[in-house]
């Protein structure tokens, strides 16, 4: 499920890892919106696909979203004309959005209750692997061949996937969730998956980290010395997974989830500030930053992490996921461009002044949640 993970997430990354070369078959212009057109399914169906994965089976749902991504990918190698191609991106999106939310509770129900930290972190890691396996794999596949030869590799990886769990995947892990899908139904469904402490927690405190994290690991590179900037880019996402499979399943023996959230936003809150002090040192500068992915990776881990240990239902856990997948498309949609616009206009300080009070922000959602439940509980 793991590896289906990642081929979801190739979704984007076969976009964007191949972003120049695709801007000599297609408009340079259109090229950002062939990579957030996947997103925006997720904004808009997010919640309403964790009430289709409860009604429907996970593993229904996510072995036909894998057949789905393999098909659409092999249309996609042929390089279609760019109508066809933005109609395929947001068929696209429902494959992407449809594992996203599935895999995660499948995973959670067949780990034992030991192993949920460990598992849930490693399925937090596909996003920063995938795209790491992305540009080292499909970087010389297009030199060598060009655009269409990865499209056509993501097709194959994700039919490959679809085979093995067809094989493996137990039957019969189905939720029956009762709300029915009229627009009410759904406009119901999302009041009470925002108004439950339990069920929004994962995904509240997920948003501040994903609006954080795509754009400090897109932005901050070029805000180090040109000889230092490769360094940043390839390192930090592998510092953030490397953090969130080594030391965070480690304080996950310990802690519960969302305290390992709040550590890691607190974490990133105090690096940020050092990345301003240090600015003027380069060496210094960069190890600030990777410190600040690292601090990132624990909140991403345990924030995956949060569902299960939040939520017992598989049902209540579909609807967790699929508002934790609606929140983290807002995020990774809108932290970027704002940030941008921050450092432009302020430097370092408008770095500092965009990350620290959204962790600490996170610190008080997750905070101002725990009491709510707590009072719940009483």
């Amino acid at each position: 499920m793991w590896a289906a993970g990642l081929g979801a997430a190739a979704q984007f990354g076969k976009i964007s890892v191949i972003y120049g070369p695709l801007g000599a078959v297609y408009p340079p212009a259109s090229v950002p919106f062939l990579v957030s057109l996947v997103g925006f399914t997720g904004i808009v169906f997010g919640t309403t696909a964790g009430v289709i994965v409860g009604r429907l089976g996970f593993r229904r749902v996510i072995l036909g979203a894998l057949l789905l991504g393999a098909g659409l990918s092999a249309a996609q190698a042929a390089l279609l004309p760019l109508p066809w191609m933005v109609a395929t991106r947001l068929a696209e999106g429902v494959a992407h959005l449809s594992v996203v939310v599935a895999a995660p509770v499948l995973i959670a129900q067949v780990a034992a209750p030991r192993d949920q930290g460990l598992a849930m972190t490693l399925w937090a890691s596909f996003f920063g692997v995938s795209f790491a396996l992305t540009a080292w794999g499909g970087l010389p596949l297009v030199a060598a061949c060009g655009p269409g030869a990865l499209f056509g590799a993501h097709a194959a990886w994700l039919l490959g996937c679809a085979a093995v769990l067809a094989r493996l995947l137990p039957r019969g892990l189905v939720a029956r969730a009762p709300t029915r899908l009229t627009l009410a139904g759904v406009l119901a469904e999302h009041r009470a998956i925002y108004a439950s402490p339990s069920i929004a927690a994962p995904a509240l405190g997920f948003l501040f980290y994903t609006l954080v994290f795509i754009a400090v690991l897109t932005l901050v590179p070029d805000l180090a010395p040109p000889d230092w900037r490769g360094v940043l880019a390839g390192g930090m996402p592998l510092v953030a997974t490397a953090a969130s499979l080594s030391f965070g399943v480690l304080a996950l023996r310990v802690m519960r989830p969302v305290a390992l959230v709040s550590a890691g936003l607190g974490g990133g809150a105090v690096a940020v500030v050092a990345m301003a002090a240090l600015a003027g040192v380069p060496a210094g500068f960069v190890a600030a930053s990777l410190g600040l992915a690292a601090a990132l990776g624990l909140a991403q881990g345990a924030s995956f992490a949060a569902i299960p240990d939040l939520v017992a239902a598989p049902d209540d856990r579909a609807r967790a996921a699929g508002a934790l997948a609606q929140l983290g498309n807002v995020g990774t949609t809108s932290g970027t461009p704002v940030l941008a616009a921050m450092i432009a206009a302020g430097g370092t300080g408008g770095l500092v002044a965009f990350v620290a009070p959204l962790c600490l922000g996170g610190i008080a959602m997750h905070w101002w949640l725990a009491r709510r439940r707590a009072r719940g509980a009483g």
